[in-house]
């Protein structure tokens, strides 16, 4: 919301709100659109996360956190209270595992869950009572996605998505892909293959001939790019529908 909004100010302190105004907007929107009867909120925390652990460079490419966006936070912290939402948040691991954990317990729960989100990782948590709003363009032009409607999109099912990204890699994240390996490649042979492992179960069976010896010059990298852009589903907290 900071990035796709023109800076806004109070008028009597001249403090930047768009971010404040840009997510109360987005839950306006989706409280009456929606009318959901339960409620949650993740934030990132300023740790670092496993990923970073893993691989020194993961979202190395990203400029620092402006000063304008980061005096808004604690109002947007503020709103939600405001609010009455729960917050989830823990160190070492971002929002997006924190919302694939909530979903998948509420989807257990027997839940019908949207996902309120700005990043297409979170697709890969879509399930049949799971379904994510993603922005087409912008905040207010946006996408409900199910299944089906993530494979018509990629070409292959929501948990897919980790192994598309393990193979034909992820800028926004700075996750480099193999090389020569684009999306269309990778959602072919997982559509042939069904999984990453699946792949290297029939490493002998692909061709041509370079894109095999690809695959297994760079099997490690493969691998580790699937467990950094996979999403946690089992980070240690708990969804008490009662307090949402």
């Amino acid at each position: 919301a900071f990035h796709a909004l023109p800076p806004l100010t109070q008028s009597k302190t001249g403090e930047l709100v768009n971010a404040v105004y840009g997510f109360a907007s987005t839950l306006l929107k989706v409280f009456a659109d929606f009318k959901p009867t339960h409620w949650a909120v993740a934030f990132d925390r300023p740790a670092p996360t496993f990923r970073h652990e893993m691989f020194e460079a993961y979202k190395a490419q990203r400029p620092a956190t402006p000063e304008e966006l980061k005096s808004q936070i604690k109002k947007v912290h503020q709103l939600v209270e405001a609010f009455h939402i729960p917050v989830f948040e823990i160190d070492g691991f971002e929002a997006d595992d924190v919302l694939g954990t909530l979903s998948k317990q509420a989807d257990e729960q027997g839940v019908e869950t949207i996902i309120v989100t700005g990043d297409n990782d979170m697709l890969q948590a879509v399930l049949p009572r799971v379904k994510t709003l993603a922005p087409r363009r912008t905040f207010t032009d946006t996408v409900l996605y199910d299944e089906e409607a993530v494979e018509q999109k990629y070409g292959i099912k929501p948990e897919q998505l980790a192994d598309l990204k393990a193979l034909a890699g992820d800028v926004s994240d700075n996750i480099p892909g193999l090389p020569g390996v684009g999306e269309k490649t990778a959602a072919k042979l997982l559509q042939q293959y069904g999984s990453l492992q699946g792949i290297y179960d029939h490493i002998e069976d692909i061709t041509p001939s370079k894109l095999q010896n690809t695959l297994r010059e760079y099997r490690a990298q493969a691998f580790r790019n699937k467990e950094l852009s996979t999403i946690v589903k089992d980070v240690p907290i708990k969804l008490d529908l009662k307090t949402c």
